[in-house]
């Protein structure tokens, strides 16, 4: 991994605390991190777990680091900015994951030129299996997009895009695994509905959604392709592909992904 120095994570939720076991399990050093994390008990259990330091002073963190995390609430932003900024300087690397939050406007609260990286990473990176995108702000270099290419890439898959493509990727994939959480739970309803206990249900939901996606990841093939191979003429697959899209499932997917981005979109005007 490349050299990323002190770093620190500005809120220690579940997205933060995915990147701090990454970091940790790609041997980057716990004394190097830094957590600004005002709930003690949250705060306590990121230092049991991973041994790094946290503090309630957001400035101070920033202060001891030269890549800064910026894991909040989009919402939190707007307050949290003017005491981060305070402590800030074009030396360090500030690399966003708030939802919907532009490199411009987080750039409009520092003076000179702010090195910002933005972020949009999703949930299952507390498995390892994450699926980010990443664009560079205004000032940011190409060794700046690359140490948060190297931060991302412990927890995941890591994919370069442009600033105007962020709010798509938040719909699809940092709001995507609760599409997917619901698919699961619909398919292993359906297995009870048809006679199966809940826990082998749910079990056979899970698996098929994970080999499948594997699957589509390891052979290249377009999804309506491997589709096409288990429909059988006649078969009962074919026939469950045939109410599922007079259900509209996938036109519901896809609007999903629509209403998301727009609501990205939203949150990043204020």
């Amino acid at each position: 991994m490349t050299a990323l120095g002190n770093i620190g994570f500005i809120g220690g939720g579940n997205m933060g605390e995915a990147l701090i076991k990454g970091l940790v399990k790609a041997a980057v050093p716990a004394q190097n991190i830094r957590v600004a994390e005002p709930n003690e008990s949250r705060a306590r259990q990121l230092t049991e777990r991973y041994g790094v330091n946290c503090s309630s002073d957001a400035a101070e963190v920033v202060q001891h680091s030269d890549l800064i995390v910026l894991a909040i609430k989009p919402q939190i932003v707007p307050a949290a900015m003017p005491g981060i900024a305070a402590a800030f300087s074009d030396a360090k690397l500030l690399v966003s994951i708030a939802a919907g939050v532009t490199s411009r406007s987080l750039e409009e609260y520092f003076d000179g030129a702010p090195r910002v990286v933005r972020v949009m990473p999703n949930t299952p990176a507390l498995s390892g299996a994450g699926a980010t995108a990443l664009c560079a702000g205004l000032h940011a270099t190409k060794e700046d997009l690359a140490m948060a290419i190297h931060l991302f890439e412990g927890v995941g898959t890591v994919h370069v895009v442009s600033e105007a493509q962020m709010d798509a990727v938040t719909g699809l994939s940092g709001s995507g695994p609760a599409y997917v959480y619901m698919v699961i739970e619909a398919m292993a309803a359906g297995g009870v509905l048809e006679g199966l206990p809940m826990d082998t249900a749910l079990a056979l939901a899970t698996q098929t959604v994970f080999g499948t996606a594997l699957l589509v990841k390891e052979s290249g093939e377009h999804p309506a392709v491997l589709r096409d191979k288990v429909c059988s003429p006649g078969g009962t697959t074919i026939a469950a592909v045939k109410a599922l899209e007079e259900k509209g499932l996938r036109a519901a997917l896809i609007k999903g992904v629509s209403k998301a981005a727009k609501r990205s979109r939203e949150l990043g005007k204020g």
